[in-house]
C-alpha cells in the first residue's frame, strides 16, 4: 500500500524510507534545497500532488516563460545573462518595441514588475546589477484588461482588476475589482495552460487587449483573493478535496 505523506515535517522524518509509488501531498518547502530534494524524490518514483511541474512553475516566472510562453505576450523572452539582453535589444529594436516590462523571478504581488521606457535603460541598469538575472522580458502593453481567474475542479470565477494610478493592477498595489465573464476562448486558454503545467487548480492572470487578444500573464497554485466571491476557507477545502481524490486514485 503506497504511503501518503501530508506534511513537510513527516516527509523529512521518513525521507530515507520512501519508495516508488509513495505520495507527497502539499507544497514542498525545503528552504534553499527544494529543487535538489524534488529531483531526488522524482528519481525515486514518488508522486506529487500538486504535481512537481505545477509547483515549479507556480514559484518561478522564468520557469513559466519556458513552459508556457506560447500563451504569453508575443516576443516574451527569458534573460539569463547579459548576452541574452544584448540580443534582445537587437530583436526588440528591429520590431520597433521601445517600452518594456521585466519580471523578477520569484517576487509576488507586483513587487517584481518593472517598466522601462527603453530597453537601453534596462541594459544600463542590468549591467551593474548581476543579481537581476534571470528575469522575464516582455513588450509593455499600453491598454489591456487584467483578469484574475480562480479555477478549482468545477469551480471557476473571474474578476477584472483596475488601477488608474499604477500600471500594476494587483489589488495589493491599490487596485479595484469588478466581476468579469470569461469568453469561451479565454476559458479554453485557461484549460490549456492548466493542462500543460499539470495544475490541479490555479490562480491565473490574463491580459485581454482592446483588439481582443488573450494572453497569459502568470499562473500560481495559490494567490490573492481580495476580489473573489469565494472565501479562502472554502477554496482551500475545495483544493484539499481535489488533492485527496488524486492521491487516492
Amino acid at each position: 500500500m503506497p504511503t501518503i505523506i501530508r506534511t513537510n515535517r513527516e516527509l523529512k522524518e521518513r525521507y530515507d524510507d520512501l519508495k516508488t509509488g509513495d505520495c507527497f501531498m502539499g507544497l514542498l518547502r525545503f528552504k534553499n534545497l527544494r529543487h535538489r530534494v524534488l529531483i531526488d524524490l522524482l528519481e525515486r518514483g514518488l508522486r506529487f500532488f500538486p504535481s512537481a511541474l505545477s509547483q515549479t512553475l507556480g514559484r518561478s516566472k522564468v520557469a513559466q516563460a519556458i513552459a508556457l510562453r506560447q500563451w504569453m505576450v508575443p516576443h516574451t523572452l527569458i534573460i539569463a545573462r547579459r548576452v541574452d539582453l544584448m540580443h534582445a535589444i537587437n530583436a526588440y529594436n528591429q520590431r520597433g518595441i521601445s517600452t518594456v516590462v521585466t519580471k523578477e523571478d520569484h517576487l509576488q504581488c507586483g513587487f517584481g514588475i518593472h517598466r522601462w521606457e527603453s530597453i537601453e535603460s534596462l541594459y544600463n541598469h542590468a549591467s551593474s546589477n548581476n543579481a537581476l538575472y534571470p528575469f522575464v522580458l516582455q513588450p509593455f502593453l499600453e491598454a489591456y484588461t487584467d483578469v484574475r481567474v480562480i479555477m478549482a475542479g468545477e469551480y471557476c470565477e473571474a474578476y477584472a482588476r483596475e488601477n488608474r494610478n499604477n500600471f500594476r493592477m494587483n489589488l495589493t498595489a491599490g487596485g479595484t475589482s469588478r466581476p468579469y465573464t470569461l469568453s469561451n476562448d479565454q476559458l479554453a486558454l485557461c484549460h490549456s495552460v492548466i493542462k500543460r503545467g499539470k495544475f490541479p487548480y490555479a490562480h491565473i492572470d490574463l491580459l485581454i487587449t482592446e483588439d481582443g487578444h488573450n494572453y497569459l500573464s502568470e499562473i500560481a497554485l495559490n494567490g490573492g483573493m481580495k476580489g473573489s466571491r469565494i472565501k479562502r476557507e472554502e477554496l482551500d477545502a475545495l483544493k484539499k478535496d481535489i488533492l485527496e481524490k488524486m492521491a487516492g486514485a
